[in-house]
């Protein structure tokens, strides 16, 4: 297979799909792949790596995209990438179409077999590809939310730890998943005060357990949300219903309650956010106000630190990159159910029931489609 690694164009991502050395694996595999010249640049890899791993270097996106079989990206198409579909394509990227209505549309209608890492699910229900950038995202967004709340910054100019004497920040965390555990281990060691809402009791005494310093375990409901959303000085959204928009759990009214000078984080803005007045923003332009409250709703946040996201994203997606090569999609989703559920559009119908019902678009089982 033909296996095509275009430039990301998103503003400020300088992640890349592959580094040199799973451009080498999949080349060691039989596989030919292209790399447009700068693809890895922002994460410190040289048209020269590329080649010496084996890969050919292209100058331009349209002759990665038209002359690969399977395109590998970090993030999900723009719409100037749009033109480059076509219906015997195999699209390998985060996607999060339950957040992006005309990109699912543009997907199903130029019948692109697109395999999105945020879903491929393994037997116990976890996320492999979504995973490590989680992590990433989690341990970023305390980073993220110490920096704005400085004053100079925007901020309530609260030190997250606080000193001998004086009280430390607030962390609230909404979500006691990946993204809202790696977050929890920031805040705590940089000596925050940490509550952690999640509706799943089982979750909450595993955190109890496993966390230590000033932290507090809370059940999800909308008085409890409402109350620590007006004692946080740093709110994290780490809500997550995998391939579904996140539920807004935060309202409007409960961020007017919330302190000026207060951060939002909302993690959760590639599914849409669960923070009602949060909003997409860029690396460019990251922040603004509501209420005097400062918003934080990034959508790839990883991308700032590409060097090491695109090699923790790689470690994920290079077995599964190896195995829809060799195989093909529709011999490679027979074997593994798990990434078959990664399939969110295919012969152009959505295949992925959440995505479906957020646009009230027919769903189409795999099992339906002709191979």
């Amino acid at each position: 297979m033909i296996v095509g690694v275009p430039k990301e164009i998103k503003d400020n991502e300088y992640r890349v799909a592959l580094p040199p050395g799973g451009v080498k694996a999949l080349a060691m595999a039989g596989h030919e792949v292209l790399v447009q010249e700068g693809a890895g640049k922002g994460s410190g890899f040289s048209p020269e790596e590329y080649e010496q791993a084996g890969a050919k270097v292209l100058p331009t996106a349209a002759e990665v995209w038209n002359g690969a079989d399977m395109v590998m990206k970090v993030k999900e198409p723009r719409p100037e990438e749009y033109q480059h579909m076509r219906e015997d394509l195999l699209l390998f990227t985060y996607l999060h179409l339950a957040a992006e209505e005309e990109l699912t549309k543009e997907l199903a209608e130029r019948k692109v077999s697109s395999v999105a890492y945020e879903t491929v699910e393994l037997p116990n229900g976890s996320l492999p590809l979504l995973t490590p950038m989680s992590e990433v995202a989690g341990r970023m967004s305390v980073q993220v939310g110490a920096h704005y709340l400085e004053r100079a910054n925007g901020g309530r100019g609260k030190l997250l730890g606080g000193v001998p004497g004086v009280r430390p920040a607030h962390v609230v965390i909404i979500g006691g998943g990946v993204v809202g555990t790696n977050a929890a281990k920031i805040a705590l060691g940089m000596g925050a005060q940490v509550s952690i809402i999640d509706i799943n009791m089982e979750r909450l005494r595993y955190l109890s357990d496993v966390l230590h310093g000033n932290l507090n375990t809370v059940a999800s409901n909308p008085v409890n949300l409402a109350q620590a959303s007006r004692v946080a000085d740093l709110l994290v959204g780490a809500v997550l219903i995998p391939g579904a928009r996140a539920p807004r759990l935060v309202t409007r009214e409960m961020v007017a309650e919330m302190k000026p000078g207060s951060v939002i984080v909302d993690v959760a803005i590639d599914q849409g956010g669960c923070v009602e007045t949060i909003k997409g923003t860029t690396h460019s332009e990251p922040t603004y106000l509501v209420d005097d409250v400062v918003h934080y709703g990034v959508t790839n946040m990883p991308g700032a630190v590409p060097r090491t996201s695109t090699y923790a994203l790689s470690n994920a997606t290079l077995p599964y990159a190896l195995k829809l090569a060799g195989l093909g999609l529709d011999e490679a989703i027979k074997r593994d159910p798990g990434l078959a559920l990664g399939v969110n559009t295919h012969q152009g119908h959505v295949t992925y029931p959440a995505v479906a019902e957020a646009f009230e678009l027919e769903y189409r089982a795999l099992e339906m489609l002709a191979n």
